[in-house]
């Protein structure tokens, strides 16, 4: 059995009344045209089903957790408590994604889940925390009429108006060589936000569950403009690419996880024909 891989941004997307929109873009597929042209197709275009892996529903069932925490009163934020969430939020996405029952919940599966949850609670204190929100979808309408959207796990406000947009990784952090494409998440919902609400985010953090690390990195306007030229720049090279039903596959490790290798040119496989 498999699910589709569309990203919740893909699933909500809004129009934008009265506004002529050229296109709309997500970090995760801008992330995917970077990584591979051929997969972004199979994913946006083709839609094609890829089989749930363990790793990324770990991810989303940790996510809803953390999300719902802090629905808790704050003395209530505790390990035990947020252990204690982990089979109703597994229940919650199979009854939204029927398909991943086929995988079921083992012991040991859920044990490591408890492993990354567990590890939370030595990075954040959320008894101390209180979100301004949670699980936020965000989109905003360039100049160039791109649309960008896409959700962020959380958003900070300090008193003094300060924002920290907050993004949860369950994996572990990338090497010093993998930073920058690890951020271009993270500058992408900062240009939303700075697009939207007028204030460019004090802090950006990354919080890798993985192996207990976090990223922080403080952005600022240059930054900001910088990754709306790129941004831009990349749905210029997917409009080229669909106007010359060029989607080349970039073969490198990322194909080791890759659910297409028998339709991929590079592993000897044949493409589908494009759809109509």
């Amino acid at each position: 059995m498999s699910v589709q891989q569309d990203s919740p941004a893909e699933r909500l997307g809004t129009p934008v009344d009265g506004v002529e929109v050229l296109g709309a873009l997500s970090p995760s597929r801008a992330g995917d045209f970077i990584s591979c042209p051929l997969l972004f197709r199979y994913r946006t275009i083709d839609k094609l089903p890829e089989p749930p892996s363990p790793d990324a529903v770990r991810g989303t069932v940790v996510h809803k957790v953390l999300e719902d925490l802090f629905d808790l009163p704050a003395a209530e934020r505790t390990p035990e408590r947020a252990g204690g969430m982990l089979a109703p939020a597994w229940d919650a996405l199979v009854e939204l994604e029927p398909a991943l029952a086929d995988m079921p919940a083992s012991p040991e599966w859920l044990a490591s889940c408890r492993e990354v949850l567990d590890r939370y609670f030595t990075l954040e204190d959320p008894r101390r925390l209180e979100p301004a929100e949670r699980e936020l979808y965000v989109e905003a309408l360039l100049d160039s009429k791109l649309l960008l959207r896409g959700f962020v796990d959380r958003i900070d406000v300090a008193p003094d108006g300060a924002i920290r947009v907050v993004d949860y990784k369950t994996g572990r952090s990338p090497g010093e060589m993998f930073e920058a494409k690890a951020l271009f998440q993270m500058k992408f919902y900062a240009l939303v936000i700075w697009r939207t609400r007028g204030i460019v985010p004090a802090m950006l953090q990354l919080v890798y569950l993985g192996n207990g690390e976090i990223l922080r990195y403080v952005p600022d306007e240059r930054d900001l403009l910088a990754t709306e030229r790129k941004v831009e720049a990349i749905w210029r090279a997917i409009r080229l690419a669909d106007e010359e039903s060029d989607w080349r596959p970039n073969p490198g490790r990322q194909c080791d996880w890759c659910a297409h290798q028998a339709i991929c040119p590079a592993w000897g496989g044949t493409p589908p024909p494009l759809p109509e």
